[in-house]
């Protein structure tokens, strides 16, 4: 994996995150008796989709240079602890030691994912 695709990858994971934000956020802030159509028009679900959008074409460039044995995981273990530290800030949900442990079991894991191969 180069240097440029592991970039990719994480900016792909961070925009993963902000995606899920945006999605949660546009839920929080919806009428409660809101229809399907009013869900599609709101303004953050479509940035929310533009994230993921984002994601998916940086995440498919970094695939040129990257395996995706080692790319995938590097993802959605990236977009998981950055989720759980970005919504306990931003959305106020809280964060016990249990979900602090396994962001530090998942950040190790992404770490062991990433090592360069030896073989």
């Amino acid at each position: 994996m180069t240097r440029l695709s592991l970039i990719l990858v994480l900016v792909a994971a961070f925009n993963s995150c902000l995606g899920n934000l945006s999605l949660k956020y546009s839920r929080m802030i919806a009428k409660p008796d809101g229809t399907l159509i009013d869900m599609l028009f709101a303004p953050f679900f479509i940035l929310g989709l533009v994230f993921y959008g984002i994601n998916v074409v940086l995440f498919a460039v970094a695939l040129e240079k990257a395996p995706v044995s080692v790319a995938y995981p590097i993802l959605a273990g990236t977009g998981f602890a950055l989720l759980v530290i970005m919504s306990a800030i931003l959305l106020g949900e809280r964060i016990g030691f249990v979900q602090l442990a396994g962001v530090a079991v998942i950040t190790l894991g992404i770490a062991l994912i990433a090592w360069p191969n030896e073989a």
